[in-house]
């Protein structure tokens, strides 16, 4: 398998700085991510747009261990998400996938498989993960804007370094991110996701992600 890393990228110089989630309900919307502790890595804003179905993306919290991964995870269905995947215990760590009221899946995930000191829910890493038509098509879309690969595995997946910026990116298959998130691949209509670039004007992506400046 072919591994590549930021040497075969572009210079870089834009990073993913916002992550905006477009809702029905607004005021809902900001109580659940208050509550569930989420309100620091999204913005939100109203939409109508239609949509059904896999968004064809998610958001992803990485934590130190299995304690925090519960505490996250409890929170948001506390405050109203449905449960994917419940959190478990498998071969590559502990982890579990929800989806939030306005219809987003986040997964919060260890690698670590047993707790080594206090809990504290504390986030060590977020990542927008965006499935794909054609993963190699898209790597190479985002490094001719501007973004600098960290790793890359063929056409099954590939991420962006941070760089500075509040999230990182990275690309699925599709339908491989679908299965991962236990949900199938089918959707239409609108992403309802809008995604902040620290550097350039506003565009989209070959799957339809639509990109803007971050203080728009």
């Amino acid at each position: 398998m072919n591994v590549m890393n930021s040497k075969d990228s572009a210079a870089g110089g834009n990073a993913l700085a916002a992550v905006t989630l477009e809702v029905d309900d607004l005021p809902a919307a900001e109580r659940f991510h208050a509550e569930a502790g989420l309100a620091p890595w999204v913005r939100l804003r109203a939409s109508t747009a239609p949509t059904s179905g896999f968004r064809g993306f998610a958001l992803s919290l990485t934590v130190s261990q299995p304690g925090d991964v519960r505490l996250l995870f409890d929170a948001a269905v506390d405050a109203g998400a449905t449960p994917l995947k419940p959190v478990s215990k498998s071969f590559w760590g502990y982890g579990g996938v929800f989806r939030a009221p306005d219809g987003t899946a986040w997964k919060i995930a260890t690698s670590a498989k047993k707790d080594t000191g206090p809990v504290t829910g504390k986030v060590d890493r977020f990542v927008v993960l965006l499935g794909a038509s054609d993963v190699a098509a898209s790597k190479s879309f985002y490094v001719g804007h501007g973004l600098a690969v960290a790793k890359s595995f063929g056409r099954k997946y590939a991420d962006f370094e941070a760089g500075g910026g509040i999230a990182q990116l990275a690309l699925y298959g599709r339908r491989a991110l679908a299965k991962d998130l236990g949900v199938p691949a089918d959707g239409e209509g609108a992403h309802r996701i809008a995604l902040g670039g620290s550097s350039g004007g506003a565009f989209t992506d070959p799957d339809g992600f639509a990109w803007e400046p971050a203080d728009a």
